[in-house]
């Protein structure tokens, strides 16, 4: 259980764990691939973690067993028919260990659903898996709210827009999930500004040291911005069938505050295209009491803003200025 402070029901803390998955790390098929997130649920466990974060497009790892060649919008079904299958076993992982878990990404047909622009294709959907204390599961999810070009209805993968953030609370922290492009737009996190988050968590695939930066460069600012953690994993290695290679690492940032570590990286793991075994596992602490605190005292955040107030053009009527004041977690 999180490490809590005798005086509060906050949290002192929560260990997380964020799987740097090496794509390129054979398995032979569905049974192997649960027995291979089965070892590192264990593993996370074994080390006090209470989430498990796996990569986006974890469910790339799963091309391994596919009999035949694929690509574009063969390939997302092939992956969405495998994670249909599958995703009932993970949840049985998810309550055996009682281990939460973000089950990386894996697309899903849009058609239908409610949380979706369109009503077809596919989304590139998060699953949110948490054991609750009567023994039984909650499943949320996070459908990607910024497919990359080329994963566009007119790209290489045929992904829809998600549209809608949903935060949900888990062992006394506030959460949110954002996928990889996610992060990068400030109109996203905007948003999430009322939400007194504690954690934010993005799943991310890069391909190139470039697309590392920006998705962990912009987690990084995010932490300043909402004024809190934020963790960041990606997928590592080649992708099966020629999909591509993938760089990058797993990080835990926090708002740059002297209390919190001056440089805001609070745990890390260097970017690298590829892997030895089933790839790095980085298990940090969120200091959710730290954290806390220092928003209530810090620096210079001026707390939760959205810059309505902001105009752009020449004016000569005066605009009004804003309080600013922190608002206090429940």
């Amino acid at each position: 259980m999180p490490e809590t402070d005798a005086t509060q029901t906050t949290p002192t803390a929560l260990k997380i764990a964020l799987w740097a998955m090496n794509l390129q790390h054979p398995v032979a098929d569905r049974a192997a691939w649960l027995a291979l997130l089965e070892a590192q649920m264990l593993a996370a466990k074994g080390q006090g973690a209470e989430l498990l974060v796996l990569p986006e497009y974890a469910s790339g790892h799963w091309l391994h067993w596919a009999r035949e060649p694929m690509a574009g919008a063969p390939l997302m079904r092939w992956m969405a028919q495998e994670g249909e299958a599958l995703l009932p076993e993970i949840e049985l992982l998810v309550m055996r260990h009682g281990l939460g878990l973000i089950a990386g990404s894996m697309p899903v047909p849009a058609a239908h659903n409610p949380d979706a622009a369109r009503d077809l294709g596919t989304l590139n959907r998060a699953w949110i898996l948490l054991p609750e204390a009567d023994g039984t599961l909650r499943r949320l999810h996070h459908d990607k709210l910024v497919p990359t070009p080329s994963e566009r209805a007119n790209g290489d993968w045929p992904i829809r827009l998600g549209a809608r953030v949903q935060p949900f609370e888990f062992r006394g922290l506030r959460m949110a999930v954002l996928i990889c492009l996610d992060v990068e737009m400030p109109a996203v996190a905007a948003k999430l500004q009322d939400q007194k988050l504690d954690l934010v968590i993005v799943p991310s695939m890069t391909g190139q040291l470039s697309g590392y930066h920006r998705v962990f460069d912009c987690a990084k600012a995010r932490a300043i911005e909402l004024f809190a953690a934020v963790a960041a994993v990606g997928a590592i290695g080649e992708m099966a069938q020629g999909q591509g290679g993938n760089c990058s690492g797993a990080a835990l940032f926090l708002p740059c505050e002297m209390h919190l570590g001056a440089s805001g990286r609070a745990a890390e793991i260097a970017p690298q295209s590829s892997a030895d075994g089933p790839g790095p596992m980085l298990v940090a602490e969120v200091p959710v009491a730290a954290l806390r605190r220092a928003r209530r005292h810090a620096e210079a955040w001026p707390g939760p803003f959205d810059g309505r107030h902001v105009e752009i053009g020449h004016t000569d009527a005066p605009v009004p200025i804003p309080r600013f004041s922190v608002v206090e977690p429940a």
